[in-house]
């Protein structure tokens, strides 16, 4: 029987790319001739030495790192690196930066605060409630990093380009848009993402770290928060959540293989981003919520002309077939999440349904 599949819109858990969904269950009884799931296998075995293993070296393909970064996977989401980066990086007396963008970012910085560390905000957009993306900052030049949200899911913004920074590295969460289009790599100390927005499930965060960072060990860390046990056990030092690592290897997979690499998803994500931002922008119903400038190509945020017309729109594209297009709960309005694995088949779908509902309700 065909799968009745709607076009997801999910901010995160968001969706997943249908092809390795469908190699997922065609394996997932008896992986690789083992007789087991790979929910079942060892971690210590080498079938799952084949599976991290392979999602490293397509990392490092995809990103085309050298041997100065490590690449970990990491339990606890991207909210856990809030607390872990300045933990690792930051001795009593060492600076970082911040920059301020919205709602992970503030988190970010309330946590390095919260360890008693010296934190300075380089630049912020609060003053615009996070609707932009700021053009200068205020930086240190003795930071041991600036630490800045690459995409911010929430308000719909993000860095078209990372800034330069001199010798000072950057640590970006890249939890909702990485491995969506090229990354400079010579301007970047550490990425993290947090798997459920664009490369995987929930249950997992990766990490590509920078040794010399990994050099700045500060005493007296419990030994899961420390970057270097993960980096001296290949993420194996205890059980990891292996499916959701898995199910990475085989996005990486597609990205690689399928797709053709990031110069060709930033191409795709591109158009993607185009389309549904020339809808808003032509109608004169739809109001983005985004500088035209600092527009995230992954989170396309948008209002209507008043709240019960949003209320409606969002349940009758449910009952279109176009769910989780409701916008955060602290802002409200609409937003369409448009990750790697959300074909322009489905904005081309959501797109007709916007200008009909316009025509019937505007």
């Amino acid at each position: 029987m065909a799968e009745k599949r709607i076009h997801n819109f999910n901010a995160g858990p968001a969706a997943l790319p249908l092809p390795v969904l469908k190699e997922a269950r065609a394996e997932f009884l008896n992986y690789h001739g083992s007789g087991m799931s790979i929910c079942e296998i060892s971690h210590r075995s080498k079938w799952f030495d084949d599976v991290i293993n392979d999602a490293v070296a397509r990392t490092r393909r995809l990103l085309g790192l050298d041997d100065r970064y490590e690449v970990l996977f990491i339990q606890g989401g991207a909210s856990l690196q809030f607390a872990m980066v300045p933990m690792n990086f930051l001795g009593p007396d060492d600076p970082a930066d911040y920059v301020n963008t919205g709602t992970w970012a503030t988190k970010a910085i309330k946590e390095a605060k919260a360890l008693g560390k010296k934190v300075a905000v380089a630049a912020s957009s609060e003053d615009d409630n996070f609707a932009y993306i700021p053009k200068s900052m205020a930086l240190n030049p003795s930071a041991v990093y600036l630490h800045l949200t690459s995409n911010n899911t929430i308000k719909g913004t993000q860095w078209a380009e990372f800034p330069d920074t001199g010798a000072v590295p950057i640590v970006a969460d890249m939890s909702s848009d990485f491995l969506s289009r090229p990354v400079p790599m010579e301007r970047i100390g550490m990425i993290y993402a947090g798997a459920q927005k664009n490369i995987g499930p929930a249950g997992i965060c990766m990490v590509i770290v920078r040794k010399d960072l990994l050099g700045r060990k500060v005493d007296g860390l419990p030994t899961m928060l420390r970057y270097t046990t993960y980096a001296e056990k290949n993420s194996l030092y205890n059980t990891p959540p292996c499916f959701a690592i898995y199910i990475v290897q085989l996005v990486l997979k597609w990205l690689e293989e399928t797709v053709g690499g990031l110069a060709a998803m930033d191409e795709i994500n591109r158009r993607k981003a185009k389309l549904l931002y020339q809808t808003i922008d032509l109608s004169g119903f739809y109001r983005g919520t985004a500088a035209a400038d600092s527009r995230s190509l992954m989170n396309v945020t948008f209002r209507l002309p008043d709240e019960e017309l949003e209320k409606k729109f969002v349940a009758e594209a449910l009952a279109a077939g176009m769910g989780g297009l409701k916008g955060h709960r602290s802002v409200g309005g609409c937003r369409a999440s448009i990750y790697n694995a959300t074909g322009i088949e489905a904005i081309e779908a959501l797109v007709d349904f916007m200008k009909d509902f316009e025509k019937r309700n505007g």
